[in-house]
């Protein structure tokens, strides 16, 4: 049975078709018989589809996706309460017989498909209206969804994917399916981010090379030289789209990509691409191996398993939803751990039983607090590469790379600052009887850095914010991390591999002027609507390394900021309150900024020793108990 097919002009955009989620069967692409007449749009199926045989009832929610033949919703089976991604596909699309009978090649073929890694088939029916196709929903979207924000992947990453679509496919060849529309678009991400091969609606049996059906039916990006030439779809040609999604993913682009569909068939029957000099010698060789014209010598699915890309590399075993927004901290055996991963156990689970233990024998003890927080607030700092890729010493001069035995003295460190404050405090005061008052304030350290302004614009763009010194910076949705200095005459950006690059504004890069607009409007933002929170000094750069907002959780009542170098700041909403942990030297230090406006620094060994006013008592119990819920979390 021959696909429905366009011309070759028919325009194709692959970001596009990557929004939709589940696509129905992709139109092939053959030369033009005769010009067709758009059907008129159907109806828009009811809330409740009703199966008239058995009578189940199903509540039909969101769109997922469209195409040419069917839409694709969200269904509630109403007596189950199972969730699936139904296509409908109305009569009036596929009134020719040549157009049901694809559908019901689909529906014979993809219901006898059970693995792993494909998308399971459930139950179909139609009505006078519609048919019905009812899938496996996978919750966290398709791989097209995850490149789109990512623009591209780890290499680890790759593998985990290619592994798994490597599985599916093993499997289809087996059982004589070739799928003949391998695409990020139809690989389907479930809860659980494992991935599922879908959309079989170009699928076929595998026929003899001789009687090969010679249809050009695929995506323009990914379709093979033989495919292009007619000489018809073999294992081989899923093996090429299978490089081309390896290449993507790796790149940010496929490999034949151009703005003129002619331009791209010729780059594939001559396979002309180039290789990104930032690709492992690895990755290159593989994707070569993959990418040959002759078919016969591509690499099989065993072979590109058993390729050193494979062999010698970490796989994940897992990866973290996150993954979907922004570059996951994989963490192979034995590796040294990154900063992130660091901060985040440092801040929310590292040493979480005994801050639970101390919190729970005498709630009212101040000194226990401060010693929760103390040991929740210390963080290690980042190491950065210029653009040149020469090493930035951080601030403290410390070595950018720590050792093992580093670790420890840190750590040590710690336990040592712990074990101080729990000495200051062996006689301090239980349950009400605190100080009326706050200890004598100190002068801010010379070096003190806190946020000034910010806004929340993670809803389209990220969380932006003005430190005291006037630099401005933004913490984007998908991780990345760009500041302004405080002259306006460089910007640093931050990839989350811990890469610092450097430039002018005069001469930003034309892939980061989207974000450096997104910068400006923030800086823009601020300085014109609000108002510095507090009459703390500002401090100048004076030549430091821009501070890295590297996480932000906000409450009904309050908003933390964690930073690179360790600072730790809440800001209360009701009165405008602030709390900020800093650790200048080896002396952990609280500010406070009252309702007021008017900040006070004190000595944390001072607040566990002589206790402090109710109000500041009040905002180190929540900050406690904040952290406490984000480490169970």
């Amino acid at each position: 049975m021959e696909p429905v097919c366009f011309p070759p002009s028919h325009p194709f955009n692959e970001c596009v078709m990557a929004s939709d989620l589940y696509k129905p069967p992709v139109p092939a692409i053959q030369t033009p018989q005769s010009t067709r007449r758009e059907p008129s749009r159907p109806a828009e199926p009811s809330r409740v589809i009703r199966d008239p045989v058995t009578g189940r009832s199903y509540s039909k929610g969101r769109l997922l996706g469209k195409g040419g033949f069917a839409r694709c919703y969200e269904a509630t089976d109403l007596s189950s309460n199972t969730t699936y991604a139904v296509k409908v596909i109305p009569h009036s699309r596929v009134a020719k017989p040549h157009q049901r009978e694809k559908i019901i090649n689909e529906i014979e073929l993809h219901r006898d498909l059970h693995h792993k890694h494909i998308v399971k088939f459930s139950h179909h029916f139609e009505d006078a209206d519609n048919i019905y196709i009812f899938l496996e929903h996978c919750s966290r979207k398709s791989l097209a969804h995850i490149w789109k924000s990512r623009h591209t992947l780890l290499e680890s990453e790759v593998r985990y994917y290619l592994k798994q679509i490597i599985s599916a496919l093993k499997y289809l060849h087996l059982k004589g399916i070739l799928h003949r529309d391998l695409k990020l678009g139809n690989f389907f991400i479930n809860d659980n981010m494992e991935l599922k091969v879908g959309d079989f609606g170009l699928a076929a049996r595998q026929e003899p090379a001789d009687q090969r059906k010679k249809t050009i039916c695929g995506t323009p990006n990914y379709l093979a030289p033989e495919v292009l030439l007619r000489q018809g779809h073999g294992p081989e040609s899923d093996v090429w789209s299978l490089g081309c999604v390896m290449y993507t993913l790796l790149c940010g682009y496929p490999p034949f990509e151009t703005s003129d569909l002619k331009e791209t068939y010729r780059c594939i029957k001559y396979v002309v691409y180039t290789l990104p000099p930032f690709l492992s010698a690895s990755a290159k060789n593989l994707l070569t191996g993959i990418l040959k014209r002759n078919p016969e010598e591509r690499f099989t699915l065993e072979e590109i398993l058993d390729h050193e890309f494979f062999t010698k590399a970490y796989t994940p075993d897992k990866l973290p939803s996150s993954s979907c927004m922004m570059a996951p901290e994989l963490s192979p055996p034995n590796p040294a751990k990154s900063l992130l991963v660091k901060v985040t156990k440092t801040l929310f689970r590292k040493r979480k039983s005994k801050v639970k233990k101390a919190a729970s024998e005498e709630k009212d003890d101040i000194s226990k607090l401060v010693s929760g927080l103390v040991k929740t607030s210390i963080c290690r700092q980042i190491s950065h590469k210029t653009v040149d890729g020469n090493e930035v010493t951080p601030l403290n001069g410390q070595s950018p790379r720590c050792s093992p035995a580093e670790t420890v003295a840190e750590e040590s460190s710690q336990k040592s600052i712990s074990r101080s404050i729990r000495g200051t405090t062996a006689s301090s005061c239980e349950g009400e009887n605190y100080s009326e008052t706050n200890p004598a304030s100190l002068a801010c350290h010379e070096h003190f850095v806190w946020v000034s302004k910010w806004v929340d614009y993670s809803n389209k763009y990220g969380f932006g914010y003005q430190l005291s010194n006037h630099s401005i910076g933004v913490l984007f949705n998908d991780g990345t991390h760009m500041s302004l200095s405080a002259d306006w005459k460089k910007v640093h950006y931050n990839l989350t591999n811990s890469k610092r690059f450097s430039f002018l504004t005069s001469a930003i890069p034309e892939q980061l002027q989207e974000q450096m607009g997104i910068l400006q409007y923030f800086a823009s933002y601020m300085e014109e609507h609000l108002m510095k929170g507090g009459d703390l000094p500002s401090v100048e750069e004076a030549g430091q390394l821009p501070l890295l907002l590297l996480q932000w959780v906000k409450t009904n009542q309050a908003l933390l900021m964690l930073f690179s170098n360790g600072t730790l700041q809440v800001n209360f909403y009701n009165d405008h309150t602030k709390v900020i942990f800093s650790k200048p030297d080896h002396s952990c230090l609280l500010t406070y900024i009252n309702s007021d406006r008017n900040s006070y620094t004190y000595k944390l060994s001072s607040i566990a020793e002589l206790g402090c006013s109710p109000e500041l008592q009040y905002r180190l119990k929540y900050i406690l108990k904040l952290l406490l819920q984000r480490a169970d979390a």
